[in-house]
Parts: structure tokens; C-alpha cells; sequence
């Protein structure tokens, strides 16, 4: 089931109460601009139904965006659902939100690839997500 264009496929996700989304916003369309092939989740998402469209669409990449705090009870169940489905070790996972140091091992822990925090260029992102996408 190869991408035939070999384009990256990326879910950018709002998990939760968080209604701020430009950051999420930007993203997906620097991710546009960068050639991805962008599916944005929508606001206020539970992590099962990011788990289910990560699955579904079959992404090389996961981007959460989280501003409310709940990152370290959010993100994890995240991750067990994409474990839950065998999804884990082929899908990237990305975290973009003001994250505190304290709390950035346990999400490295998890398995979260990196976390990009308040003023990451978009360039490194892009950078990020091309050096590092799972291959297909």
C-alpha cells in the first residue's frame, strides 16, 4: 500500500477543550505549502477520535496541538490508542504547545517524537517531519 506520489500524509489534531487553533492553523498549511498531504481534526477531538482518523487515513505523521495543560493525561492516551491498533511504531508523533520541561520526558517517554514549543520555526517542523517521516 505504497504512496504513489511518496507524499508525507499528516494529521494535525486539537485533542480536548483547547479552543485555540491558529497555531494548528499554520501548521497545516506550512505542512500544505511543504507538500505534505494535510487532514486537520477539527476542534475539541477526544483522543480516541484522533486515534480513529490517524488509523483511517493511514498518516506518516501525527501533529497534536495542545494549549490547555491536559498534555500529560491527553497525549498518552493518544499513544496506547495508536499502540491499541498497531499504529504506534509507523506514525510520527509530533507535539506543538507550551509544554513544560518537567513534563517533556514523560511525552519522550511515551513515544512522542518531538515538541515543538511557542516560537519553533515552521521551517524546523518541516525539517523535522521530512527527516523523520516513517518510509512507506
Amino acid at each position: 500500500m505504497s504512496n504513489d506520489q511518496g507524499a508525507i500524509r499528516c494529521l494535525v489534531a486539537k485533542v480536548g477543550l483547547d479552543g485555540h487553533d491558529r497555531g494548528a492553523h499554520v501548521v497545516a498549511r506550512a505542512f500544505r505549502d511543504a507538500g505534505f498531504e494535510v487532514i486537520y481534526s477539527g476542534l475539541h477531538k477526544a483522543p480516541d477520535e484522533i486515534v480513529q482518523a490517524a488509523v483511517q487515513e493511514d498518516v506518516d505523521v501525527l501533529g497534536i496541538s495542545i494549549l490547555s495543560g491536559a498534555h500529560d493525561t491527553l497525549v498518552p492516551k493518544i499513544m496506547n490508542g495508536l499502540e491499541a491498533y498497531g499504529a504506534k511504531s509507523d506514525t510520527l508523533v509530533l507535539v506543538g504547545g507550551v509544554i513544560p520541561d518537567e513534563d517533556r520526558d514523560e511525552l519522550y517517554d511515551e513515544g512522542v517524537a518531538a515538541i515543538f514549543g511557542p516560537g519553533t520555526s515552521i521551517e524546523e517542523t518541516v525539517e523535522f517531519v521530512r527527516e523523520n517521516a516513517p518510509e512507506r
